[in-house]
């Protein structure tokens, strides 16, 4: 699984949700910014999927996509 284009648009163009995903995920603003740039799995953990749904309102349909690897 990965982030879809809306959720990675939604988190570069939020502050408010790059700090909490920062705090949460106790990362550095650098190690954030390199797994939005990469859409690093690391962003689908449980922590930042809580984050990205509580302050977007979006759901997880919206929110992830499978990869091509991981598709049926």
């Amino acid at each position: 699984m990965r982030l879809s284009k809306l959720a990675i648009m939604t988190l570069r163009g939020s502050k408010e949700i790059k700090q909490r995903l920062i705090d949460e995920l106790q990362v550095s603003d650098k190690t954030l910014y390199r797994w939005i740039a990469d859409n690093d799995d690391s962003l689908t953990k449980a922590a930042a999927l809580k984050v990205i749904r509580e302050i977007t309102g979006l759901d997880d349909s919206q929110i992830l996509e499978e990869t091509a690897d991981h598709a049926a």
